[in-house]
């Protein structure tokens, strides 16, 4: 008898010790969703240094996941995997697989890995199906930006679940993350391992804090969102083999996207040359030029760039 009460006990303290947000998913066994991403890289929201060839502005297929909470494909402030960081800097896929399939195997916290295709430009959308179960609610992927050093965009552990039911839609606005991999500052940057390899962390429109750095744009509060991600629910009919319908967005969406945000870019001047010679006839004044040039061009109304030479009065020298 004491021991039935204490089983009892020890049973009763065990649920009532907190769980894992996944593991109190009590929704039906399967639910398949759709997951459409939208690109809004345009050159109106993010004018400075935008990539127009070799390449010009594009994304790299998604590579996604669903799964518990006993796997992370990559999280904010912690550093990222080989995996990760082959996808962020190279759009090498087969590493971050290959953590995605051991996962599955070790602690069968995987349930299925997906895919979209890339997209050629800056703006433009690419979908495709997932399958979450009440073991396997969250979803996680990532999308590198091309050209970059080793920026991406990506959602960690999206909890698909509410209590007994399946969320049926969720939107989210995508920012750009640093993998911490490469300390490159510009889309074209070259190739320069970050040593010691730093933490995944979030671009933002002052950080890092360099004139340089592609992303910075010190008068906004914040950044334009650069992507869009939509899941959706699929209805039944879909799940019992029949695929979704495709999600093809019409000719103008681009048009659209672009005029959504037009962020302002000032125009940016190099420092002033030295004074040129003094030119003139003797024993009168003369004139000297000093000259600058445009760093960056202004865009969307920014501040329009000042003048790019300066004339001030002199003496001649050397005159006879």
């Amino acid at each position: 008898k004491v021991i039935w009460t204490l089983l009892a006990t020890i049973l009763g303290y065990a649920s009532s010790l907190p769980v894992g947000d996944d593991s109190i998913c009590t929704a039906e066994e399967l639910a398949k969703y759709s997951i459409i991403f939208t690109g809004k890289w345009s050159q109106t929201a993010f004018p400075k240094q935008y990539p127009l060839y070799r390449p010009p502005a594009q994304w790299s297929s998604m590579l996604g996941v669903t799964h518990s909470s006993d796997y992370s494909m990559w999280k904010k402030n912690e550093y990222a995997s080989n995996g990760v960081r082959d996808f962020a800097e190279k759009g090498e896929a087969w590493g971050l697989m290959k953590e995605i399939e051991e996962a599955g195997e070790k602690i069968q916290s995987v349930h299925g890995i997906f895919s979209a295709p890339a997209i050629s430009s800056g703006t433009g959308q690419t979908s495709t199906e997932l399958e979450v179960h009440p073991r396997h609610p969250l979803v996680s992927f990532v999308v590198r930006i091309v050209p970059s050093p080793d920026w991406f965009v990506g959602i960690d552990s999206l909890n698909l679940c509410e209590g007994e039911h399946w969320l049926e839609e969720v939107s989210v606005d995508l920012y750009p993350y640093d993998a911490g991999t490469d300390s490159g500052f510009t889309f074209s940057s070259p190739n320069f391992a970050t040593i010691p390899q730093d933490t995944v962390t979030e671009i933002t429109c002052s950080s890092p804090s360099h004139p340089a750095n592609s992303f910075y744009y010190p008068k906004l509060k914040n950044l334009p969102p650069i992507a869009q991600v939509t899941i959706m629910k699929l209805k039944k009919h879909y799940q019992l083999g029949l695929s979704a319908p495709f999600i093809n967005p019409p000719a103008k969406t681009n048009e659209i996207i672009d005029t959504v945000s037009e962020t302002p870019l000032d125009c940016e001047v190099s420092q002033w040359s030295s004074w040129g010679l003094c030119r003139g006839l003797c024993r009168k004044t003369g004139t000297k030029i000093r000259t600058r040039f445009v760093l960056l061009h202004p865009a969307n109304n920014g501040m329009p760039c000042p003048n790019l030479d300066e004339e001030t009065g002199c003496e001649p020298e050397n005159c006879v």
